[in-house]
């Protein structure tokens, strides 16, 4: 029986996609086609209208910049939403994106969106809601860690028990899975946006001078690191002196940022030493053989994967393209989705449209 003749008519035409829809950047996987969005989840709104005046890279351009009645906001903080009409229109207008080239008017896909492991059921409805609200006929929810194992090709259905980190802009998902379920997980609201803070504090509390978000994030992708560099760098930062409130450039090195960095990265290696510990003595036998696999843009950060090694005396890896795993990991649900249904998230999906 079809409920909605309109939805099911335009839903012919409309492209399935796999979200990942993350505090620091947003992605969607096309069903056939690949990553098609992979831009910042940024939005500029009129603060007095709250109408977006613009999304993506064109809106993280213009952090820190705007005059007074303009605002640059990011609607999602770890990991999950703060805005929901902002998020909700942040969508649309991804959504419309990547139908451009479609002969259909109103856009109506089925969606699967990745979400954090230690998401409230408010903050699993509110992700559900602005979905359909976007525009989607059809929402499924996926544990990030699942989808983040499924887009780095873990043998997620074998027996023998695999390891997943996916760190992210706002949260940190730990995760050991067997027998296709998810057997321990830790979700920790420490990942890149927390070493960018720390970033910013450092500069602060050592050079008097305070940076912006993107300086900061600039200076992390740079010269952070987690791990001694075989050549150590440096790299010039620019903000305002907090005592004469002129501009100011300052040049930092790696094995400062490093130290800035340390507080974080200690927090992460801490929860994913309480997961194993956690973990029955088989499945830490097997993890001992296929290894920890690193997942996210955060996992990108130089050295990591050292750190890790040395700190968990164990093999740690870093998934090919790391950034896109999780939205990776929605599309391949997406392909055949009766066969996943029993990874799905259960949320009450009456309301569906």
């Amino acid at each position: 029986m079809i409920t909605n003749p309109v939805n099911w008519l335009m839903g012919l035409f409309s492209l399935d996609l796999g979200i990942d829809l993350g505090s620091a950047n947003t992605l969607i996987f096309v069903k056939g086609k690949g990553i098609m969005i992979h831009e910042p989840s940024w939005v500029v709104i009129d603060k007095r209208t709250r109408r977006p005046l613009a999304i993506g890279v064109q809106a993280k351009e213009m952090v820190g910049r705007t005059p007074a009645n303009i605002i640059a906001i990011r609607p999602l903080r770890d990991g999950v939403i703060c805005e929901f009409d902002i998020t909700q229109a942040m969508l649309g207008y991804f959504i419309g994106r990547v139908h451009q080239q479609s002969i259909v008017p109103m856009p109506r896909p089925r969606v699967v969106v990745g979400i954090p492991t230690g998401a409230t059921e408010v903050e699993k409805r509110a992700v559900y809601d602005a979905t359909m609200a976007a525009g989607a006929r059809e929402v499924y929810l996926i544990e990030e860690p699942i989808a983040a194992s499924l887009g780095a090709g873990l043998p997620l259905a074998d027996v023998k028990g695999t390891m997943i980190i996916d760190i992210g802009g706002g949260t940190t998902e730990v995760a050991i899975t067997s027998m296709g379920g998810i057997v321990v997980s830790r979700s920790l609201r420490v990942a890149g946006d927390e070493m960018d803070q720390d970033i910013i504090n450092f500069v602060r509390n050592k050079y008097n001078v305070l940076i912006g978000e993107r300086m900061a994030e600039q200076v992390k992708v740079e010269i952070g690191s987690a791990y001694p560099l075989d050549t150590e760098k440096t790299m010039t930062a620019r903000g305002r002196n907090l005592v004469t409130g002129l501009p100011e450039a300052i040049e930092v090195s790696s094995i400062e940022i490093r130290e800035a960095l340390n507080g974080s990265l200690q927090v992460i290696i801490d929860t994913i030493k309480d997961t194993l510990d956690e973990a029955p003595p088989e499945i830490g036998a097997d993890l001992l053989e296929t290894g920890i696999c690193l997942a996210g843009g955060s996992s990108q950060l130089q050295g990591l994967v050292e750190r890790l090694t040395n700190d968990l005396k164990m093999h740690v890896w870093r998934a090919e393209d790391p950034m896109t795993c999780v939205a990776r990991g929605a599309g391949i649900i997406l392909e055949d989705l009766n066969r996943f249904q029993h990874l799905l998230v259960d949320i009450d999906r009456s309301k569906q449209r």
